[in-house]
């Protein structure tokens, strides 16, 4: 994979460190496997994944390069090692490469044998604890998806539009000494003083409901039918669908329009031959 997918991954949780590189630990902390990652047992916890060939010439030249360039901040070291190792030969890279698939092979079986004097509780537990790291890197993944594409921010209550407006002002140092001020502060007030809030949660629901809407229409426009809410979906598709019957019928009727001027013309050419047949004839006689 490219340095900078790699650097990516792992170097904005390293370069976070004061000693970045500065032991294999901290080295191996951003290629920990996100299985039984936190989990520990009477062996010392599981083994560290073996570092990437990329990695691997990192954590080998960086005290080095530090050393010549002692004013270069973490962050620049990182990209001066990464342009370093793009520019390198295929011959060049192969020894951290070998050296990268020995320590992958010494994982595995490392591996294999942390797994094999793990009880099933254990087993249950680090499935469980995956599972639940996997569901929430699909939820940031899906909440910074719905933002790029525009959907409207859910309504606030009257609580959180009191809170927002009156938070700066709020008695305490830290963030929950105000939320309890705040809160005592809306617990004080009678029905008339939270009035005002109320009926700005009320428009607030309004404008949601009339911009997911909109928003809903456009992304069944678009294809994208997976992030319309189910019953929204069916009362959408059932309104395009009687749109298009409308359509159609407006379009058939204009189609025929012409047919019907066509026959009123030709009607009219006949009287006018009918009348002028009676004329020569009145003539004649």
């Amino acid at each position: 994979m490219a340095p900078f997918s790699l650097m990516s991954v792992g170097a904005n949780l390293l370069v976070k460190s004061l000693s970045l590189f500065s032991s294999a630990s901290v080295v191996r902390c951003s290629c920990v496997a996100p299985v039984i990652k936190r989990f520990s047992t009477t062996t010392g916890g599981p083994p560290k994944r073996p570092l990437t060939a990329y990695m691997t010439y990192v954590k080998e030249m960086q005290p080095t390069f530090s050393r010549q360039n002692p004013g270069l901040k973490n962050v620049d070291v990182i990209r001066k090692l990464a342009e370093r190792w793009r520019m390198l030969t295929p011959e060049q890279k192969q020894p951290f490469q070998d050296a990268s698939l020995v320590s992958r092979e010494q994982y595995k079986l490392a591996l294999e044998t942390y797994k094999a004097q793990l009880t099933p509780a254990q087993t249950a537990a680090i499935a469980d604890e995956k599972r639940q790291r996997v569901a929430k890197r699909k939820a940031i993944r899906r909440k910074k998806e719905l933002n790029s594409l525009g959907k409207p921010k859910r309504p606030r209550s009257a609580f959180n539009i009191f809170m927002a407006e009156h938070f700066e002002e709020a008695k305490g140092t830290t963030m929950q000494a105000k939320l309890k001020s705040l809160r005592d502060d809306w617990m004080r007030f009678n029905n008339t003083q939270k009035q005002i809030y109320t009926q700005l949660a009320e428009d607030d629901k309004v404008r949601y409901k009339n911009e997911i809407k909109s928003w809903e229409e456009h992304m069944i426009e678009i294809g994208r039918e997976d992030l319309v809410r189910r019953k929204e979906r069916r009362a959408i598709k059932a309104k395009t669908i009687i749109d298009r019957k409308k359509k159609s019928k407006v379009t058939v009727k204009k189609a025929k329009a012409p047919k019907k001027k066509a026959t009123v013309a030709g009607t009219a050419v006949k009287k006018t031959v009918k009348s002028t047949k009676k004329m020569s004839l009145h003539i004649m006689l």
